[in-house]
């Protein structure tokens, strides 16, 4: 028997091929799925989700038609510690969290790793897609063989110690070939749809989702342009975000957007597409993947959201520790308390949370 890898299963195609893949490899895998959110029958799943009950049924139907042993795992506490928490203070703040990064972090590289050395396991995998291997003594993080499924922006804070440790098999794949292989297995998931939004917005709406946990913390305000001028009442300044144009209930004449969030006055300020064009940020809570620490300005790409495409920027080390990126064309919508992600070609350099914008 090979090397012992505990997958985190949610129930979707990816993670079901990539417990095959590994087992393919030699390894004995053992399937987890991890319980995070869901509380009971009622929870409701949206279609692709990765946190109701069927699609841990869905993950244990695939384990069982691979041949691997297959466990669910409570999680609860401390995904509502690192992630639920987290994502309801930054949004009370006025800022924009990524709970998947957060996710990725705490939770399926940092707990879910712990558990699986506590298994006897010798690493950790996932149905992300990206590529980890070896480079000169130095753990590579590297966009998938699938561009357009390509995950590592939001893997960006895995240390050299967790990348060590991680295995992606589905990296190395295109979406359409996993789906070739799931099909090929006959595996019930193969055509099951990608789950697309936050795992614990069940609407889909983080406002409503936020002010259901802390009903007491929504406080109606002012909307306002950018020398103060009340244009209307907002709901809570949780139902909001950077570079938002719809549900703003304002009827101007002319398309506006948030182009900022003031949490102090309580108000939502409104602006043009312009207003929303920056070129500077800094980023704090710093993770570098391909050197220990910057000591030099270098000129690479980055995004500053997930979907966005990468953009040519330099980067410039700053004495608190911190980072600023300077980009060559300014970016639309920079967002607070959103990650920024830099690579050097298709290498991801390192990234970190944005703070603040020029």
């Amino acid at each position: 028997m090979g090397k012992r890898v505990v997958l985190g299963m949610s129930g979707g195609v990816d993670s079901s091929v990539a417990a095959h893949l590994l087992k393919e490899q030699g390894y004995e895998v053992i399937g987890i799925t991890m319980q995070v959110w869901q509380e009971n029958e009622e929870y409701t799943e949206r279609e692709g989700g990765c946190c109701s009950l069927s699609s841990v049924h869905d993950a244990r139907m695939v384990a069982d038609r691979i041949g691997i042993p297959f466990y669910v795992m409570n999680f609860k506490e401390v995904f509502k510690e690192k992630v639920i928490d987290y994502f309801i203070e930054d949004y009370l703040e006025g800022v924009t969290p990524n709970p998947c990064v957060a996710c990725n972090r705490f939770i399926k590289f940092d707990e879910l790793l712990r558990r699986a050395e506590g298994l006897g396991a010798d690493y950790v995998a996932t149905g992300h897609y990206a590529k980890i291997y070896e480079e000169d003594g130095r753990f590579v993080l590297e966009k998938a063989e699938d561009d357009h499924k390509d995950q590592t922006y939001a893997l960006y804070n895995l240390t050299q110690e967790q990348l060590g440790k991680t295995l992606m098999p589905c990296g190395e794949y295109t979406k359409d070939k996993i789906r070739e292989i799931a099909n090929d297995l006959d595996l019930i998931v193969a055509n099951k749809k990608d789950s697309q939004d936050i795992c614990f917005v069940e609407d889909g709406n983080h406002g409503n989702f936020v002010y259901s946990m802390v009903p007491e913390k929504k406080n109606p305000g002012n909307f306002v342009d950018k020398t103060g001028k009340v244009l209307g009442t907002h709901k809570g300044i949780a139902y909001y975000t950077i570079g938002q144009r719809k549900g703003l209930g304002l009827a101007l004449g002319t398309p506006v957007f948030v182009m900022g969030i003031d949490k102090e006055k309580n108000e939502v300020i409104i602006g043009t597409d312009q207003d929303l064009m920056n070129d500077t940020l800094i980023i704090d809570e710093v993770n570098l993947i391909m050197v220990d620490q910057l000591t030099e300005p270098v000129e690479l790409t980055g995004k500053i959201r997930y979907a966005a495409k990468p953009a040519a920027c330099t980067l410039y080390p700053m004495e608190d520790g911190r980072i600023k990126a300077v980009f060559k064309d300014k970016q639309r919508a920079i967002t607070k308390g959103q990650s920024a992600v830099f690579y050097d070609g298709l290498k991801v350099f390192g990234g970190g949370i944005i703070r603040e914008i020029y």
